[in-house]
């Protein structure tokens, strides 16, 4: 049996985040010496801090909130695959990997995932790459990098393109250590009622004993 691996970026005061944006922060105001029984932290945070799903709102305005998502997209089977050598998740890009129906996808790019510092580049989900994965039956896509699309663009087009193909994203998955194949998912957002996006924690097992030991 395989076991749990995270894909999740660590969660702590020096995790980057988009410029401008509300950094993750963790403090501990009440501690144990004070309150004589307890330490109680508290957090200020963006939504899009580290691995994170996307809710519509984010880049619509009457676009589903999380808590509005379906939490099935988020648990079960899915597939990682290696698109480094891509300078864009396009339609060629993802046949030259898959080509047999999946629910879920998982992609690396070319990015090294250090979670600490904010990138200046990223590979980009197209629309013929959105359409092709809807053909596959993909229901959520995950990347290893902060968006899916180019990190100074308005339009959104990866972003819109995965909506109108009902594909859930996820951003910022750790991959670098993971090796392509077929796995189990949790990936499971918070049941925030009225959020843009939440933080999750993602792990992956391998399915059936596989060679897919972290790297």
């Amino acid at each position: 049996m395989g076991v749990w691996i995270d894909i999740s970026q660590p969660i702590n005061n020096n995790l980057a985040c988009w410029p401008g944006d509300q950094s993750f922060h963790f403090h501990t105001p009440v501690t144990k010496e004070m309150t004589g029984s307890v330490n109680i932290g508290r957090i200020k945070t963006s939504t899009h801090v580290g691995t994170h799903a996307d809710a519509p709102y984010h880049f619509m305005e009457d676009g589903k909130r999380i808590l509005d998502l379906e939490i099935d997209r988020y648990i079960g089977p899915c597939k990682v695959i290696d698109l480094s050598a891509f300078d864009e998740i396009n339609e060629t890009a993802l046949k030259s990997k898959v080509k047999e129906d999946t629910e879920r996808l998982l992609i690396r790019t070319s990015l090294p995932n250090n979670p600490e510092q904010f990138p200046t580049d990223v590979t980009p989900i197209t629309a013929d790459g959105a359409a092709y994965m809807h053909f596959l039956g993909v229901k959520l896509v995950g990347v290893d990098t902060p968006s899916v699309d180019p990190l100074s663009s308005k339009e959104l087009v990866g972003h819109h393109a995965l909506f109108k193909y009902d594909i859930n994203i996820l951003e910022n998955v750790m991959l670098d250590q993971v090796v392509e194949g077929d796995y189990e998912m949790i990936a499971l957002p918070l049941p925030l009622q009225d959020a843009d996006g939440s933080l999750v924690r993602a792990v992956i097992k391998p399915i059936n004993g596989g060679n897919h030991d972290a790297k």
